[in-house]
């Protein structure tokens, strides 16, 4: 059985070992058979009982692993077969994790005659001593080999070739290994799988930091000598993401940071969700340099609708104003032109972004725009629209931006088809990325909206109680436990339907994804406003796969 992740976070000492080891006729599992197993099983330095049986390989030993191991055919003749010792060694293990020295070799075996016999192999945790030993000790002793450690360790069992022989000095050297990690803050079963990953790595050194980290939900950061936070990261369990960094994390800032790294502080929350929270909170408070994502909301921006004006345009603003109609924030002004093509693509609003006053006349001189010479655009600057026509295709944008994004979406689509009928890919691209851009970008307005609109709620997310207000967590609390707020404040916020400020965006849409994620089985407690999830589905028409 797979084991948990709360069974691999067990202490150490609470943890029931199986060391094994056995003897075969050869080194190919699919030829050669098992000829003994020992076992030895272990827990918190006490031997709780051992196993050990000759196994009759059903074919001859060759001389030379009899001279290996001492095994000859008669030792082997009587003693039962494979099949046989298969329930007991079975039994015996358990649930306990299996231990031995290139467990690999071992387990191969044993996993292919339970597998011969019908039977299902062993898929609980495998801690294998060896890589442990070249982790730990490698610059103390000339090789890895067992009997090597064995002896350059003075371990108490030597290793003899018998199976139950070199259990017992595997057994040695676990508890020689066990207290050698400890020095590097390996106290639990989690520790000591992830800890032969870390053996290369130039700060492993600094894995004692991680050591009063809990296996809980909560948000991290890495000081430097000064007490700067160089990076703040979330995560469902604090101590392992956090050791992860000295294995697996490979990205290339890391390594630096690493060096730069002195000490380590962390805030427990109640769960993943205000840990994330929590963790945009911290960015946006300290913006730490070595992190990127979650740091540049001052470069958020907002399309606007300029609907205060005689002739209202499309225009890209880092704020957004009193008036008009507003579509963000959005991530990037990248984003924000993308949404602005797609409604230039599919409706003739003006493309050019001079204010136009009522008392604008135009130039007799003027050239109509490049647009309006296509015939895709209006061009008020030349003169020659009738303001009423104008202001109908305003209306259209309004809706598209606001209730009806299929206004927009609709002819892109046909666009993109039609394109693609005719092999022109690259333009019906374009197309398809317009549209694309403008669905994500007013699905991502609808749930800023549908969540600030609910007013000052609460709502339950499985086992988390979360309290909101105008988009923003205001307290969370476990199931059944009082309620309390971030070490952090809430941004602050403006009610809705006034547009929502750049420094809140990421806080509210944190929370707005993982309600829409959660919709069906969301509980509301109480709300003040209105409450309307899963939020209303922008179409995302898939036309083109059918064209294709």
């Amino acid at each position: 059985m797979q084991r948990s992740f709360d069974d691999l976070g067990t202490p150490l000492a609470d943890v029931t070992f199986c060391v094994l080891d056995i003897e075969t006729t050869g080194s190919d599992r699919g030829g050669d058979t098992i000829t003994e197993i020992g076992v030895v099983k272990v827990r918190a330095g006490e031997c709780l009982g051992t196993m050990a049986t000759l196994v009759n390989p059903g074919r001859a030993i060759a001389p030379m692993i009899t001279v290996l191991t001492g095994i000859t055919d008669n030792m082997v003749a009587r003693a039962p077969s494979i099949d046989a010792v298969l329930p007991t060694l079975q039994e015996f293990v358990g649930d306990a994790v299996i231990v031995g020295h290139n467990v690999g070799f071992d387990m191969s075996f044993i996993n292919t005659a339970l597998r011969r016999s019908g039977r299902e192999p062993f898929r609980g945790t495998v801690i294998d001593t060896l890589p442990l030993a070249r982790r730990l000790v490698r610059d103390e002793v000339p090789d890895c080999k067992l009997g090597t450690l064995a002896s350059r360790l003075r371990l108490s069992h030597r290793p003899t070739h018998r199976a139950l022989d070199d259990a017992l000095a595997t057994v040695d050297l676990l508890h020689f290994l066990l207290e050698r990690a400890a020095s590097l803050g390996v106290l639990g079963l989690d520790d000591l799988v992830a800890l032969p990953s870390m053996g290369a790595h130039p700060q492993a050194g600094k894995l004692k930091l991680t050591q009063q980290l809990p296996r809980a939900p909560g948000v991290y950061r890495f000081l430097d000598a000064r007490g700067e936070v160089l990076y703040v990261g979330k995560a469902t369990n604090l101590r392992q993401r956090v050791r992860s960094y000295f294995s697996s994390d490979d990205r290339r800032k890391i390594g630096p940071m690493l060096r730069e790294t002195q000490r380590l502080a962390h805030s427990v929350t109640h769960d993943a969700l205000t840990a994330e929270v929590l963790e945009s909170r911290y960015l946006h408070h300290l913006n730490p340099r070595y992190n990127s994502v979650g740091t540049t909301w001052q470069k958020y921006c907002y399309v606007r609708l300029t609907t205060d004006e005689a002739w209202p345009r499309l225009v890209i603003v880092n704020d957004p104003a009193a008036t008009g109609v507003h579509l963000g924030p959005l991530s990037s002004k990248a984003m924000a032109t993308g949404v602005i093509e797609a409604i230039q693509s599919a409706l003739p609003i003006r493309r050019c972004t001079t204010r136009l006053g009522r008392s604008h006349r135009p130039d007799p001189q003027a050239t109509p725009c490049r647009g309006a010479q296509l015939g895709v655009a209006m061009c008020p600057c030349a003169g020659g629209i009738d303001e009423a026509a104008y202001w109908r295709v305003v209306a259209r944008a309004v809706a598209a931006l606001t209730t009806s994004p299929h206004l927009v979406l609709e002819p892109l689509w046909q666009r993109v088809e039609a394109l693609a009928l005719q092999q022109r890919y690259e333009e019906a691209a374009l197309a398809r990325d317009r549209a694309q851009a403008f669905a994500a970008a007013v699905g991502r307005q609808r749930l800023f909206d549908q969540l600030r609109a609910a007013g000052d709620l609460q709502v339950q997310l499985q086992h988390t109680v979360l309290h909101i207000r105008d988009g923003v967590l205001i307290e969370s609390a476990g199931e059944g436990q009082l309620p309390t707020g971030l070490e952090l404040p809430p941004p602050d916020t403006a009610r809705y339907p006034a547009p929502l400020p750049r420094h809140a965006a990421d806080e509210v849409l944190c929370l707005a994804r993982a309600i829409e994620r959660a919709s069906y089985h969301a509980r509301l407690l109480w709300c003040s406003g209105e409450w309307t999830w899963p939020a209303t589905q922008v179409p995302e028409v898939t036309r083109l796969g059918a064209a294709a």
